[in-house]
């Protein structure tokens, strides 16, 4: 309301003239009644970001003369805006060719237009800033200064956006006042420098503090900041260019190359990609191993596992040292050949894994049984073990519940047991996680009897149960209303003398006191009261209300 009273007075008021003229307004009928009951019709100017609507009508007791002068939002523009939004949600992922479906539609662009599809997207700042950049290069239209205002707000509406896009603020600000399409390189290395020496001070007094020579430009940290937001808008042709017209002045370093590789992987762009990797190393730069196994992982979840295996077969003939094939990139590389019916190669390149002297650890079996048991490869996992061991590598009981949790997880209760009959047949005893497992699923798939035989199982095979294996136990028998079995569970818990977590202690305190029974709620408080002080305990819990109101605030 404020906001409307500032422009309707603003004939009378020649500061805000300015300021009106530079926003897009929408049409407003004012009807105005006098004391001789005669009526003017006029028309005010309101900015569009206002919470009015385009059109609409308002009647006051206003005694006053109005500009005349009006800017209608017309259905076309609303239409187009509709066809704009549609276009950019189908298109809305990195590796989208949005700016082709874009140019598709044929509409053309005003102000109105951009204006409205960026304050639809005001709270996807990538998605905005890259229709804003495509915007820009148009034949036919120029951005004014308040779709320039618009996407600087947009960008800078939170404290994180703020740091992440400051320096491309700084470059569409200059932009906006100057007029121009692009950012002289002068202008853009003043930018980095005036950045660097507000935001970047760290490593230079430190170096001065020690008297060290620092090496690298410091312009470089700010300019890969820069190449970063643009790669994560999806912009990387544009990160490119910018690297281009200032490598001369700023020398890109190994990370500069990493952000662009990784911009590249993320459009799903590989040939590019491949052409920044090779131009890094032949600028002396050696990329790691979190660079190649990034890129491949990326590729094989894009289901381009050609492109993959070229990048592994690279990593393998071009690579450095530090930069060799590691377990966690032949696990990355296994699992898509077996997502993707590659069973030859798969088991190929596991092979060559032994051969190269790579050995497998935990995480490298836990990641390809996970990936096949998510691709419904039950028998080639049970392959892959085989191989294992016949390679010199016999699962023992952490393979095996590593495979276990994968089945349990998706509640392949057959496939579970017939593993679980496999680890006794190979001599490999389960251990107590094992059955906790087993019980949790049983329970999750509605069969309290099956976890009441694991329960009576644990005590043929001289499993000692744990504290999680009575957690798991109590809560399965309170979620299926077996109120009375819980109860003696948490009776054997007090007479043993075991420590439940503090979330546990809470959750079967909530439990009793919906069923009324006070004994039970007075003997679990006072054996809990040996474990935990009640000062530290209200600490805890208000500690965790303060956590709860403040994600209920974001």
């Amino acid at each position: 309301m404020r906001r409307f009273c500032t422009y309707l007075f603003a004939r009378k008021n020649s500061c805000y003239s300015n300021v009106i003229s530079t926003l897009v307004p929408l049409t407003v009928t004012v009807t105005h009644s006098s004391t001789h009951h005669h009526q003017l019709r006029s028309s005010v100017t309101v900015p569009s970001f206002s919470l009015l609507p385009p059109t609409f009508s308002v009647s006051s007791q206003l005694d006053c003369n109005v500009s005349s002068d009006v800017r209608y939002w017309s259905s076309s523009s609303v239409s187009d805006v509709a066809k704009l939004y549609e276009a950019i949600i189908d298109n809305s992922n990195a590796y989208d060719n949005m700016e082709k479906a874009l140019d598709s539609l044929g509409v053309p662009l005003t102000t109105d237009s951009v204006v409205g599809v960026l304050q639809r997207f005001q709270f996807e700042e990538k998605i905005a800033f890259r229709f804003f950049m495509w915007a820009g290069h148009q034949d036919n239209y120029a951005h004014e200064p308040l779709a320039y205002n618009l996407m600087i707000d947009i960008l800078s509406s939170t404290k994180y956006k703020a740091k992440q896009f400051r320096l491309v603020c700084s470059m569409l600000d200059y932009m906006k006042r100057n007029n121009k399409v692009f950012v002289p390189v002068d202008v853009l290395l003043m930018i980095l420098k005036q950045y660097t020496e507000k935001y970047m001070t760290s490593v230079q007094k430190f170096a001065k503090k020690k008297r060290i020579k620092v090496k690298t430009q410091p312009e470089i940290n700010a300019l890969n900041l820069l190449l970063d937001a643009l790669c994560k808008c999806g912009l990387v042709d544009y990160a490119e260019t910018i690297c281009k017209r200032v490598k001369n002045k700023v020398k890109p370093n190994a990370n500069t190359y990493n952000i662009l590789f990784f911009g590249w992987c993320r459009v799903r762009n590989p040939n590019r990609g491949m052409q920044t990797l090779e131009e890094m190393i032949q600028m002396g730069h050696a990329p790691d191993n979190f660079t190649y196994n990034t890129a491949i992982d990326t590729f094989c979840k894009a289901r381009m596992v050609t492109e993959a295996a070229d990048l592994f077969e690279f990593m393998r003939t071009k690579g450095s040292t530090i930069s060799s094939p590691t377990a966690k990139t032949y696990a990355i590389m296994i699992v898509a050949h077996v997502q993707n019916d590659r069973m030859e190669e798969c088991f190929s390149l596991l092979g060559h894994m032994i051969n190269s002297g790579c050995l497998p650890d935990v995480s490298t079996f836990k990641e390809v049984l996970e990936g096949m048991c998510l691709a419904g490869k039950v028998e080639e996992a049970y392959k892959f073990l085989e191989e294992m061991g016949n390679k010199g590598y016999p699962p023992d009981i952490v393979t095996y519940n590593c495979f276990l949790k994968v089945l349990c997880d998706n509640k392949n209760g057959d496939e579970a047991l017939r593993l679980y009959g496999r680890m006794i047949e190979v001599g490999c005893w389960p251990s107590v996680q094992t059955y906790n497992m087993l019980i949790s699923m049983y329970f999750e798939l509605g069969e309290p009897d099956g976890a009441f035989e694991t329960w009576h199982e644990m005590d043929k095979r001289g499993c000692a149960r744990d504290v999680d294996t009575h957690c798991v136990m109590i809560d399965g028998l309170f979620d299926c209303s077996k109120v009375e079995e819980a109860c003696f569970l948490l009776e054997e818990v007090v007479n043993k003398g075991l420590k439940l977590p503090y979330r546990k202690f809470d959750s079967y305190l909530m439990q009793l006191s919906v069923i009324g029974d006070l004994g039970a709620i007075n003997k679990l408080s006072d054996h809990m009261r040996k474990f935990y002080n009640p000062v530290i305990a209200r600490r805890l819990a208000l500690n965790q209300k303060r956590v709860r109101i403040s994600l209920r605030e974001k």
